[in-house]
């Protein structure tokens, strides 16, 4: 009786590029049955299992498709939808020793096109018996055998399966031996014989034992062979292979004579018994003309021709018997690996020829199948026509395509095409074939134009002529006549609020951009527009693509030096220590370039100086320093030329003129002694009024102050002469940094402590110095209560220089200190304070010495 299976997957439509659905469907129906049933016999009624009409069978020219040459097993009677028997179904010769053997095959229906799966499963009916592989098993056993001894015997080979197959064994009643009944790791059950009792070679040499194999079928079947045993002396040791399971993989096609694998066992025995001779176990005559065994280094070679599409495994059995005869076996499992030798074969199912003119879009041409015989990646197969055509392949069920077209026909315009279907696997090398069909086609407009770049960049020199060409671009398109001709417009839009048609303009025939204006690099370094290419199809097709110009600089900028001022704003001048050492910072210049690049890389040069020899200058840093030690005969106004150039080509140049006093105090300086005592006189006067009381009074205080005094200016920092200028930040540009090299004020530089001019408050400000003995950065000394704590608090040197220098430090806060009136910077030092309020220090003194 036949189990039938059935199950439908759902409608799967194709669909394509304005085209109605493909009306296809594909649904798989299962049957089994047993092997050798007659042809002609029903396997089912496939009509009725799919839910067909029988009588339309027919029309639609339902057929049963085979991959490649395979034979047919199976047909459909057209007139009952029955699936009846066409050849010889031997289970054992399809599928070996597989569990399941199972065939499938494809119902093909058109008008529509509809593909159907149909899986046969076979099932196995028991017409083989077991069969030994040989009919004399020749057994050699030593009379020192002992007692459980055991000696296995071939299995026997049954081509059926399951419970058809070997099921038990039975041995003929005898005095020595019994039975033993084992299963090896692949589920084939075998004898082993069973020493019972010991043999003894004087009382018989040989014995004949009759052992049967019996399968589970119904009606069983059985076969049987003679086991010859020899007693003989003892060879106890059995050859023991190296591995249980060989492994090895071998591609199709592989040249004859090539090894696949080498079996190796070894025996613990001397002489003859410890000679080893291999030899295939049961397999079957196809493997024996497609690989051989050398019986003395058992080396596996190929002597036939491999093909993957025929057997993708083989699993050998190899015996090792040394020379009694005591043997062992291993198993050899030989995997073959596709190699992609079968090119897709193109079938045309169906063609309709010619097409009307008027036929509408998404007609379907043709059907065309294409197969691989090969295997996993070797047989994906990928179709394809060539490009530019009003036709395409829509994939539809599995390896089937429809010639579909994609646009309206037109007879008048071309009358034949001759379409290439080319199918390519994806093996390595891929394999290819081609077919041609001849059909009318028709142009229509369907393509837009297409550029040739996905971006386009154009570079153009600054200040250049208006009407310039930048570049130019192209777009192709396919189309015929009209619809092919492209025409070239700027997209609308604003760059910097302008509109792009005052910067730029293109050529609606060529594509050809020019320049509408002069364009500046310190405007704009670039911008960009969007050209649109559009065809005189009707209606018109278009795409658009991005244009980025970019503008590059040239030097038409001078530097800029924004320290020191120009002449004519404000008259700079640098006080200079006469104590100031070979290599003291003594100023900086400060500059900068609009441009960019090498254009704007500045260096700086003394181009005229009052003493050549004094001063030099960073060549990239700007930072002026003294090239020798300051000396009594150096004249104290110092005036330098700097030229500052930039790296264009041509170099552009600007120069500054720096002013220099050579001075330890500005009252030393005779055009400027007395700027600074006009609203501060009364103030001074009292002061001194009160340091002349204060004299009077305490005048052995005015001995140890005097005293102080002489030992602070032997301690006169050399770090005033020796740390950087302070530059007023109203010289820097907010949006100005330093870059080393180009001459612009280094954001991390560090400065010593300085007045700035014109500080009419009790506030000060001090700048971080690279010196540790100077001030921290950015903290402000105001007139708090607090400030004599932290003016006295000092832990080191000596009590009288300490309180005199806190004592100084402490006056300046505390008093309303004279501005300077110049624009310059001059040190913070006990010092330079001394000699205008010496009398006041007497007084500060005092106090100290009173609360201490």
């Amino acid at each position: 009786m036949l189990n039938k299976g059935f199950s439908m997957s759902g409608l799967v439509f194709c669909f394509s590029f304005f085209l109605p659905p493909l009306h296809s469907a594909n649904g798989d129906v299962s049957y089994s049955f047993p092997e050798e049933m007659k042809r002609g016999s029903v396997i089912g009624n496939i009509a009725k299992d799919l839910g067909l009409e029988a009588s339309r069978l027919s029309a639609r020219k339902a057929r049963v498709d085979t991959e490649g040459n395979r034979k047919r097993y199976c047909d459909i009677n057209l007139s009952t939808g029955d699936l009846i028997v066409a050849e010889r179904i031997d289970r054992e010769g399809l599928c070996g020793e597989k569990v399941l053997c199972i065939l499938k095959f494809e119902l093909v229906l058109e008008s529509p096109l509809e593909l159907h799966h149909i899986s046969l499963q076979i099932q196995d009916i028991n017409d083989n018996s077991p069969i030994f592989p040989k009919d004399l098993i020749k057994v050699e056993i030593r009379e020192s055998a002992v007692k459980g001894a055991r000696y296995r015997v071939n299995a026997a080979h049954d081509a059926d399966t399951g419970q058809n197959a070997v099921q038990s064994y039975v041995l003929q009643r005898n005095n020595h031996f019994v039975l033993g009944l084992q299963t090896n790791n692949a589920g084939i059950k075998y004898g082993e014989l069973v020493l019972d009792k010991e043999l003894d070679r004087e009382e018989q040499q040989e014995l004949k034992l009759l052992m049967t194999a019996v399968d589970g079928g119904t009606p069983q079947r059985s076969g049987t062979v003679v086991i010859h045993i020899t007693v003989l002396d003892a060879n106890d040791n059995a050859p023991v292979f190296n591995q249980a399971v060989y492994k090895a993989s071998l591609p199709e096609n592989s040249p004859l004579d090539t090894v696949v694998v080498t079996v190796s066992a070894a025996d613990a025995d001397d002489g003859a018994n410890g000679e080893i001779t291999y030899d295939f176990g049961h397999v079957s005559e196809d493997v024996k003309n497609i690989f051989s065994i050398d019986r003395k280094t058992g080396d596996i070679r190929v002597i036939g021709t491999i093909d993957f599409e025929e057997f993708s495994s083989f699993e050998l059995r190899i015996k090792a018997k040394d020379g009694l005869g005591l043997a062992s076996y291993s198993k050899v499992i030989i995997d073959i690996t596709d190699v992609n030798d079968n090119a897709p074969v193109i079938y045309l199912q169906s063609l309709t020829n010619p097409i009307p003119e008027n036929a509408s879009p998404g007609t379907e041409v043709g059907i065309i199948n294409v197969q691989d015989r090969d295997s996993e990646n070797n047989r994906q197969v990928r179709c394809s026509i060539q490009q530019n055509l009003p036709f395409k392949l829509v994939p539809s069920i599995k390896n089937y395509y429809s010639l579909v077209t994609t646009g309206e026909l037109d007879r008048e315009l071309v009358s034949d095409y001759n379409i290439t279907i080319t199918a390519t696997d994806e093996g390595s090398p891929p394999l290819s074939s081609s077919k041609s069909v001849q059909l009318s086609v028709a142009d229509v407009n369907d393509n837009p134009p297409v550029f040739e770049e996905q971006s386009y960049k154009a570079h153009v020199t600054e200040n250049n002529k208006p009407g310039s060409s930048l570049r130019s671009v192209t777009a192709r398109d396919p189309d015929w006549r009209q619809n092919g001709t492209v025409i070239y417009s700027l997209f609308p839009g604003e760059v910097n609020g302008v509109q792009v048609s005052s910067f730029l303009s293109v050529n609606g025939d060529t594509g050809v951009i020019h320049a509408v204006r002069s364009f500046d690099y310190e405007q704009f370094g670039s911008f960009k527009v969007h050209v649109v290419a559009r065809d005189n199809g009707s209606p018109p097709l278009s795409s658009n693509v991005t244009v980025s110009v970019f503008i590059t600089d040239v030097n038409d900028n001078s530097p800029q030096i924004l320290y020191p001022a120009p002449e004519g704003k404000s008259f700079m001048t640098e006080l200079v220590p006469k104590a100031a050492h070979e290599g003291s910072l003594v100023s900086k210049v400060i500059a900068v370039d609009s441009d960019s690049g090498q254009n704007a890389w500045l260096s700086y040069h003394i181009v005229k100086s009052t003493d050549p020899g004094l001063f030099t200058i960073g060549l990239h840093s700007g930072e002026i320093r003294t090239q020798r030690d300051i000396s009594e005969s150096d004249s104290m106004k110092q005036n330098l030329i700097v030229s500052v150039k930039d790296n264009g080509q041509p170099s552009l140049s600007a120069t500054c003129t720096m002013y220099l006093v050579i001075s330890d105090n500005l009252a030393e300086v005779p055009e400027l002694k007395d700027i600074s005592y006009d609203e501060n006189n009364s103030k001074l006067t009292s002061y001194l009024i009160i340091a002349l009381v204060s004299v009077s009074t305490f005048f052995f205080t005015f001995i140890i102050a005097i005293l102080t005094v002489k030992f602070c200016r032997m301690r006169k920092p050399r770090l005033l002469f020796d740390g950087a200028v302070a530059i007023p930040s109203a010289y820097l540009p907010p949006n100005y940094a330093e870059v080393d090299g180009a001459g612009t004020l280094r954001s991390t530089y560090n400065y010593d402590a300085y007045l700035t001019t014109g500080s009419r408050t009790s506030d000060f400000k001090f700048v971080r110095s690279s010196n540790d003995n100077t001030l921290l950065v950015d903290q402000t000394l105001r007139t708090t209560p607090t400030i004599f704590a932290e003016a006295f608090d000092d832990s080191q040197g000596s009590p009288e220089v300490g309180l005199s220098i806190r004592l100084c430090y402490a006056f300046d806060v505390y008093s309303s200190w004279p501005p300077l009136s110049m624009s310059l910077n001059t040190p913070y030092t006990c010092e330079t304070r001394h000699n205008h309020y010496f009398p006041l220090f007497l007084v500060m003194i005092y106090i100290c010495h009173i609360t201490c």
